[in-house]
C-alpha cells in the first residue's frame, strides 16, 4: 500500500484520453488489436497504448470488453490512467491497476461519492445499562443528500475492489470526529469505526486522524476507535500496534462483533482493548438461548480480566438488556434504547 490511496484521485474527464501500459511486448499488441477493433485510434508511446473516448459510457464498454477477451495474466499486467488531454502524459501520471481503473469506471456514481466526500454521519446512543444515561455514541456513514444514495456497506465493498478503501476510511474517521465536535458534549465518548487493512504504517496513516481531532477541539480521551470485524485478523501483531498508536495519543480501542466467529477469547486477550462489543446475533433472543447468554457471561468474564468494558450491541427489546444486565455487561446499544439520528440533530441538545 502506497500514501498514493490515501489521497483524492480526482475526477474522470466525461470525454478525454485513456491509457493502458503494460512491460510485455505482446500484450501491447494484443491491446493494439482491440483498440482497432473498437474502431479506436491507438497511440502509441513506447508500452503506453493510449486512445480517446468520447463520453464515460464509450470507456465502461470498452472496459468490459477488455475484461472478456483478455485472459487474468494479461489483465493484471496491465495498469491504466485517464487525462483531459495527450499533452497532460508525463512521467509523474499516477497509474492504477486495470482491475481498479475498471470498477471505477463500471461504478463511477460510488466513485464519485468517494472523490468528493458526499457523506456524512448519523450517531446511535450508547447507554449505561444499570442507568439508561448516555454513554456514548457510535458515529456511522450515511449519504449527504438524497440525491448522491448509497448503503454504506456497499460503498465500503466498492472502495476495497477499486483501491480506494484506505482514501473511504480515513475520511470517514476524519468526518466523524469533525461531526462530533458540535454535537456532543466534553466527555461523551465518540465510537468511530477503522479498517486496519487502510492503515499500512499506524504513526504515519493515522497522523490525519490526530490531526483532524486537534483542529476540532475534541479531547483525545473522548474517542474510542472500533475494529470493524468485516475482514479476518490476518496479522494481530500488525493490529497490535495500531491499537498501540490510539492508545499512546490518549484515545480508546474496541472490538467489534465479538461472538461472530472472526474474534475469538484468545484474540481478546492477546490485543486488551479498552472496549469489547458482543455481536448482536449473539444479543439477539438470548434470553430465550442459554448457549448465547453462556457466551455473553465468558466475554464479560475475561474482559474483566483484562480491565475491559463490555458493550452489548444489537438490543431490540427489554428482555435481552435484561439478560445482559444479569451477565455484568455495562454498556447497551441498539434500536431499544435509540435509533441513529443525523449527528447534526444532536447539536441543538447540546447548545
Amino acid at each position: 500500500m502506497s500514501c498514493s490511496q490515501c489521497r483524492r484521485t480526482g475526477d474522470f474527464p466525461e470525454s478525454g484520453f485513456f491509457h493502458i501500459r503494460t512491460d510485455h511486448p505482446v500484450l501491447v499488441q494484443s491491446l493494439i488489436n482491440l483498440f482497432n477493433e473498437n474502431g479506436l485510434e491507438v497511440i502509441l508511446t513506447g508500452n503506453v497504448a493510449s486512445a480517446r473516448y468520447i463520453n464515460l459510457t464509450e470507456l465502461k464498454e470498452f472496459m468490459i470488453k477488455s475484461l472478456e477477451t483478455f485472459n487474468k495474466l494479461a489483465v493484471e499486467s496491465y495498469y491504466c490512467s485517464v487525462t483531459s488531454s495527450m499533452e497532460e502524459m508525463s512521467v509523474f501520471t499516477p497509474w492504477i491497476s486495470f482491475q481498479n481503473f475498471y470498477e471505477r469506471v463500471k461504478h463511477i456514481d460510488l466513485y464519485d461519492i468517494i472523490q468528493q466526500q458526499l457523506f456524512t454521519t448519523h450517531s446511535q446512543p450508547i447507554v449505561s445499562l444499570q442507568s439508561e444515561e448516555i454513554f456514548g455514541y457510535e458515529f456511522l456513514l450515511r449519504p449527504s443528500t438524497e440525491e448522491f444514495e448509497f448503503k454504506p456497506f456497499e460503498l465500503f465493498q466498492f472502495a476495497e475492489r477499486a483501491g480506494l478503501q484506505a482514501l473511504l476510511d480515513g475520511n470517514a474517521r476524519m468526518t466523524s470526529i469533525r461531526n462530533s465536535a458540535g454535537a456532543v458534549s466534553p466527555g461523551v465518548k465518540r465510537f468511530i469505526n477503522f479498517l486496519p487493512s487502510s492503515i499500512y504504517d499506524p504513526k504515519h496513516c493515522l497522523a490525519t486522524t490526530f490531526k483532524a481531532a486537534a483542529e476540532a477541539g475534541v479531547d483525545p480521551n473522548d474517542l474510542v476507535f472500533e475494529v470493524v470485524e468485516t475482514e479476518e485478523i490476518a496479522d494481530i501483531n500488525h493490529l497490535k500496534s495500531i491499537l498501540q498508536a490510539y492508545q499512546e495519543r490518549g484515545m480508546k480501542v474496541a472490538l467489534d462483533d465479538l461472538g461472530a466467529g472472526h474474534s475469538t477469547i484468545s484474540v481478546l486477550k492477546e490485543l486488551k482493548p479498552d472496549y469489547v462489543k458482543i455481536d448482536r446475533k449473539i444479543i439477539s433472543f438470548c434470553d430465550e438461548d442459554a448457549s448465547k447468554e453462556n457466551m455473553i457471561q465468558k466475554i464479560v468474564d475475561v474482559a474483566k480480566e483484562i480491565g475491559a468494558v463490555v458493550l452489548a450491541e444489537g438490543i431490540e427489546r427489554k428482555e435481552e438488556a435484561d439478560i445482559a444486565l444479569r451477565c455484568g455487561v455495562e454498556l447497551a446499544q441498539g434500536y431499544y434504547f435509540g435509533r441513529p439520528v443525523p449527528t447534526k440533530s444532536l447539536a441543538a441538545a447540546v447548545r
